[in-house]
């Protein structure tokens, strides 16, 4: 399991509120206290930087809950996010947001994040916004017209 104290100190959109609510697409679960069966949590809804979300089946039943942190299958490699959401309300949000599928099923959970993975994570992050200036300094020097406005690595910082 990850230290909360880890945590506090990533600027993902999670945050340790009283209400809860500081993430830019924040999602309130008010289902979370009803008890569904099984096979209705299977996916569940990861958020990662800014506004990206995406399903992903929890092919090993693991015991998840809103706001933990989970590696999830990426190409290559695997991401770090948070649980946003489970339940039957992920099936609803599923019909709105028409989820993206490889080879016809969810991407996987695989496991909740080790202390490696958050590790690896923050490292990651704290490249990102040398990764952008040097970015906008490369766009300049070739003279393209296109802006550079964030920059996102993936958890196992193989992209």
């Amino acid at each position: 399991m990850y230290n909360e104290q880890d945590i506090d100190t990533i600027d993902r959109g999670y945050c340790k509120t009283k209400d809860g609510c500081c993430a830019k697409l924040h999602v309130t679960d008010w289902l979370a206290d009803i008890k569904t069966p099984l096979q209705l949590t299977n996916v569940v809804e990861v958020r990662f930087k800014n506004t990206r979300k995406d399903y992903y089946q929890n092919v090993n039943n693991l015991n998840l809950k809103s706001g933990d942190l989970v590696a999830v299958e990426s190409s290559p490699g695997h991401d770090i996010g948070i649980v946003s959401l489970m339940g039957p309300l992920v099936e609803n949000q599923m019909r709105k947001h028409k989820p993206s599928l490889v080879n016809g099923e969810f991407k996987k959970v695989y496991r909740l994040a080790k202390p490696t993975d958050i590790e690896k994570w923050k490292e990651a992050i704290s490249l990102e916004h040398e990764t952008m200036i040097r970015s906008r300094q490369i766009t300049a020097q070739l003279k393209l017209n296109m802006k550079i406005g964030d920059v996102e690595y993936q958890g196992d910082k193989t992209k």
